[in-house]
């Protein structure tokens, strides 16, 4: 096996979120990076996370078999972070979750290189929401071409840069009302990025069964209601919590998913019918954070080091003169 520094790890999708967290992992551990994106323009943000002339960028789209395969070229390890929340225009989920994964890991096994896909706890090949499908067949598409391939499953991730408590906390400081979709009653488990990433990175180095599907998820099981708390909390804003039922809540998505950047569409709040925590199956099996020796970030620990922007009075909340 090459040592890190001899080794190359494409990353199809690395510039986003997630991606960055991953980029860094990897170059902390001293692999060379290929971070495959549609606008390898907009990827310049991640050189500084290595040393110089360790991460690059490429141009790479999953609905063009010829530069997903071109993206792997010469690597020892792929890791596909690629998904979609909602489509637009030519990107539609089966195209990009399945057919997508499928051509990465086609790409993998050509050229006999490890293999990480990035799922979620909610796949599910009966769910209704087609996210929750999509998402479960793109497992299977991988496993079909690489049965050696690792599958990641996390619950809703969070950082500085993620799009669920950074959404919600921009909503409290413009509407005096936040819906709780459901009577707000589904359960989460959020999962801090950077322990994502130390579990992809793990996996990058082999330490992951091939393939089992590991289920992360934080510290801790809350309620959407319960979030909704801590937003309101951790930004000192003060903000009525409306239950809203399913079937109301998919109207309004009906409509607030034609926005440029929806806040919710119908195939979202189908996602919310379902509990998003890791299952006892996972747990009882060690397919957990817990397996790769890692302690969960709190979100209490976290989140208020990156909210605090959305305070009336920014950092300087509770301070006086």
């Amino acid at each position: 096996m090459k040592i890190p520094s001899d080794s190359l790890v494409t990353v199809y999708g690395g510039s986003g979120f997630l991606g960055r967290h991953v980029v860094r992992a990897l170059a902390q551990r001293g692999y060379r990076i290929r971070v495959a994106v549609r606008r390898p323009d907009l990827a310049f943000h991640l050189q500084p996370l290595g040393r110089v002339g360790q991460i690059h960028a490429v141009q790479a789209n999953l609905r063009y078999p010829e530069s997903v395969e071109a993206a792997a070229h010469g690597a020892d390890a792929v890791v596909n972070l690629v998904g979609l929340l909602f489509e637009r225009g030519r990107q539609r989920f089966d195209e990009v979750h399945v057919n997508g994964s499928e051509r990465v890991a086609q790409a993998a096994a050509s050229h006999g290189a490890r293999m990480v896909q990035i799922s979620a706890i909610g796949a599910d090949a009966n769910g209704t929401a087609q996210y929750a499908r999509t998402k479960a067949e793109a497992e299977r598409r991988v496993l079909a071409a690489l049965p050696g391939a690792v599958i990641v499953r996390p619950s809703i991730v969070f950082g500085p840069e993620d799009d669920f408590f950074n959404r919600f906390a921009g909503l409290a400081r413009i509407s005096p009302v936040l819906p709780l979709i459901g009577g707000g009653h589904t359960k989460f488990q959020p999962v801090f990025a950077g322990d994502v990433a130390r579990a992809i990175a793990d996996a990058v180095d082999g330490k992951a069964r091939g393939g089992a599907a590991y289920e992360l998820g934080g510290p801790t099981v809350y309620s959407f209601k319960q979030l909704m708390e801590f937003v309101l909390e951790t930004i000192g804003r003060k903000r009525i919590l409306a239950p809203l039922p399913f079937p109301i809540a998919k109207l309004k998505a009906g409509i607030l998913q034609f926005m440029p950047t929806p806040l919710l569409t119908p195939d979202q709040v189908e996602l919310l019918r379902t509990d998003n925590i890791v299952s006892e199956a996972a747990v009882r099996d060690n397919r957990t954070l817990t397996s790769f020796g890692i302690v969960p970030e709190s979100i209490e620990s976290i989140v208020p080091t990156y909210l605090w922007r959305f305070r009336k009075t920014g950092q300087f909340h509770g301070r006086t003169a």
